[in-house]
């Protein structure tokens, strides 16, 4: 057999055929020097991370020792908020207990704000910026909360201190007989936008209707126009309750009622569209939302749902 270039003659065969183990020969070489290549680009690549940093890199590393730095100092002041926080639910728990007769709101959804969202527009620092901020805000507002407490206790504990009308005055009532509240409403009778300066709770014919806290009987008005047949009663403290459209009246002017105590019942007299309450609240000569006083009857929810009721409906009863 000889060979010459890329073929040989077989002898035997009297033949020319091309030479394959040239060709076996180039692929093995092939392979040999694509191992050679990637073995070489993981060798760099492994001395390159252990030996060498990205800016990137670097920047991280600084940031995780920073904050390990900050760590022990920001724990002390968690800790410290969680102990200003507990004591001053402890002291609402008791407010509300004592006052509303009601258990305090949960607060627990506004104060659970989580980072989150924002982990993916900032860094490490810039996390530890804001929790940072989140903890001062958070102590600030139970300063000013501590502080707003200890006013309440003050004015609670003087000789001539008297609570406000804080309950309903119907024994029986439910959130779907809220009417309109103070505002301008659209007139019944006259379909023109004008003042109101009660709430309206809706009631049927002879429903009882009670104090809604403890005073002294300082009017009663009997008409046929306007809010009709009124009772107002005095709680101190300037707060006056105004009870109008009662068909009968049980209490004399100047009587001390309290708080709960039978004071007439539902009817339609004045001027009035259907059976309900025309329920009012005074702060000296400046009317309020009745809806913000009746903690010691409803729950916060109840409150909620009451409020926008009262917003929302447009047309008063009378």
């Amino acid at each position: 057999m000889s060979r010459k270039g890329k073929y040989i003659f077989d002898n035997d065969d009297f033949k020319v055929r091309k030479d394959e183990r040239k060709a076996v020969t180039f692929l093995k070489t092939f392979l040999m020097l694509i191992v050679a290549s990637i073995s070489l680009t993981v060798v760099y690549y492994l001395v390159f991370s252990l030996f060498f940093s990205t800016d990137k890199e670097r920047s991280l590393r600084n940031e995780n020792r920073m904050m390990e730095k900050m760590y022990p100092e920001m724990q002390k002041r968690a800790d410290l908020l969680s102990d200003v926080v507990s004591g001053l639910r402890q002291r609402d728990d008791a407010i509300y207990e004592d006052i509303f007769n009601t258990a305090a709101p949960d607060m627990d959804r506004l104060l659970s704000v989580e980072l989150l969202p924002l982990a993916d527009s900032l860094d490490g620092a810039g996390i530890v910026r804001l929790t940072e901020a989140k903890a001062d805000m958070l102590i600030a507002n139970a300063r000013k909360v501590e502080e707003n407490l200890r006013k309440v206790f003050e004015i609670s504990s003087r000789e001539d201190f008297s609570m406000p009308p804080m309950y309903l005055p119907l024994e029986k009532f439910s959130l779907t007989r809220t009417g309109a509240s103070i505002g301008k409403k659209i007139n019944p009778f006259y379909k023109v936008p004008s003042r109101h300066d009660g709430m309206d709770l809706l009631a049927s014919p002879g429903d009882s209707v009670v104090a809604s806290s403890a005073g002294t009987v300082a009017e009663i008005i009997r008409s046929s126009k306007g809010l009709g047949n009124v009772v107002v009663i005095d709680h101190g403290n300037g707060y006056r309750t105004r009870y109008a459209h009662l068909t009968d009246i049980r209490v004399s002017r100047g009587r001390h009622l309290e708080k709960g105590d039978f004071i007439g019942c539902v009817g339609m007299t004045g001027n009035t569209f259907a059976p309900h309450l025309h329920y009012e609240v005074w702060r000296d000569t400046t009317v309020m939302d009745p809806v913000n006083f009746f903690f010691g009857s409803i729950n916060p929810y109840e409150y909620s749902s009451m409020f926008i009721v009262s917003v929302i409906t447009g047309q008063s009863l009378d």
